[in-house]
């Protein structure tokens, strides 16, 4: 007689107990991660934009009306983007003091909540 040949049913729940163990501790990790990405993808466009609006002031005399003309006059290929909102239209807009040197000054994220070291996105 032959003898079959094949997994038992203690064997596939063993190798399905490892598996989980080993995710549960995985997955955390995995999201930690994807979320401090996020945020410093975050902080890179924050940057990059506000040193562009300085360039289109120094250029200009003015900041831009809205974040359109970066793009439209060749400052940035796209609108930043916030991938905490995953928009490029979720900004805080802040206007400079005098209304004559434009619209757009500076600005900040308009995601809601706190980023990973406690602080508000839109404080950023």
């Amino acid at each position: 007689m032959k003898a079959e040949r094949g997994f038992t049913l203690i064997e596939l729940i063993v190798v399905m107990a490892i598996i989980a163990v080993l995710l549960t501790i995985a997955t955390p990790r995995y999201f930690h991660s994807v979320e401090k990405s996020k945020e410093a993808v975050l902080h890179d466009n924050l940057a990059l934009t506000r040193q562009v609006l300085d360039k289109y002031y120094g250029d200009n005399g003015k900041y831009p009306d809205n974040l359109g003309d970066l793009v439209s006059k060749k400052y940035l290929r796209t609108a930043p983007y916030d991938p905490i909102t995953e928009s490029t239209t979720s900004w805080l807009i802040i206007a400079p003091e005098d209304a004559d040197k434009g619209a757009v000054y500076d600005i900040k994220s308009g995601a809601p909540g706190k980023s990973l070291d406690g602080s508000e996105y839109k404080d950023w």
